[in-house]
């Protein structure tokens, strides 16, 4: 269900933007109305606003979002199936901008996000871009987190840099569509409400490079995120080692590389690169008994996923 565009609270119309620059902005939510709420107020107020903003209801569709959409004037779609890949891949095929913009319902972007976001793509070999996402224990004062950088396939360890954690999360990204191979960009196994809860971004970010795309990540391009909720060290290493797992299951030629970066992982050996992380950095500092037990879930879960569409197939 699409509802027409209009201008939330009587803010004013969006200024025409020059071509190839128009961009949609896309909430994926999932029965959390209060929080949908303060998101898309704080996108109302962005200094650039988007031409486009788009609710993906990841559920059999509910009142609340639908009225809450309704109210800012965004457009709205059902996406049934449970899973934050499935809802972003809906999200991709219902825009039609030349950019779209990703945001997670309980992130607040600063006035300025979009604009910094979109900035590098002025850059023509730019594909993607990832912004920052701070949280009340973020270590604000880091250089190196606070250094923009680009990302391709010829720059030494891209592959580990975009699948562990090295460019961002997917809170805030935003994508140049005419890059994309498909519209499913996002392995619908990878993700909150997927049977491996983590990586879904890092995974996309890893095939846009490996095709050859550049990926930018802007500092400045900042939203806000309230205290990361973890599960228990034995859960979240099952899924860390169910995602290793399927990264070298779909990335032969990585192999080697995803070997070596377990080992220094495990070893606790530093990066010479800032990590945003796919799970706990404790992890690596569990006991024997539960880096073996967590290795035993991991594959029998990677075992019994069922394998959904593969990026790059339709």
């Amino acid at each position: 269900m699409n509802l027409p565009l209009r201008p939330p609270n009587n803010q004013p119309t969006v200024e025409s933007r020059e071509p190839d620059r128009s961009v949609c902005v896309v909430i994926c939510t999932r029965n959390r109305p209060a929080s949908l709420r303060r998101c898309l107020a704080a996108v109302s107020r962005l200094d650039q606003p988007p031409e486009q903003i788009l609710v993906v209801d990841n559920s059999e569709g509910t009142n609340d979002t639908f009225e809450i959409a309704r109210e800012y004037g965004t457009r709205y779609t059902i996406e049934p199936v449970r899973g934050l890949s499935r809802a972003r891949n809906r999200g991709l095929t219902e825009c039609d901008t030349d950019f779209i913009a990703f945001l997670d319902d309980d992130v607040v972007p600063a006035p300025d996000w979009l604009g910094h976001l979109l900035e590098p793509f002025s850059v023509g070999r730019i594909g993607a871009t990832a912004g920052r996402v701070i949280t009340p224990d973020s270590q604000i004062n880091d250089e190196l987190e606070k250094s923009p950088r680009t990302l391709n396939n010829q720059v030494p360890h891209w592959f580990e840099i975009a699948t562990f954690g090295g460019l961002g999360l997917g809170a805030n990204m935003a994508f140049r569509k005419r890059t994309l191979p498909i519209q499913q960009l996002f392995d619908e196994r990878l993700g909150r409400g997927a049977p491996l809860e983590i990586g879904e971004e890092s995974y996309a970010f890893a095939r846009l490079l490996e095709q050859g795309s550049h990926i930018a990540y802007v500092p400045t391009a900042i939203v806000y995120h309230p205290p990361l909720s973890r599960g228990s060290i034995q859960h979240e290493a099952r899924n860390s080692f169910a995602y290793w797992l399927l990264l070298f299951a779909e990335f032969p030629g990585q192999r080697m590389n995803i070997f070596h970066f377990l080992v220094r992982r495990l070893r606790g050996q530093p990066l010479d690169w800032p990590r945003h992380p796919q799970e706990p950095g404790d992890i690596v500092s569990s006991s024997v008994p539960i880096l073996l037990l967590a290795a035993i879930k991991g594959l029998w879960l990677f075992i019994h996923t069922p394998k959904h569409r593969r990026f790059g197939n339709n």
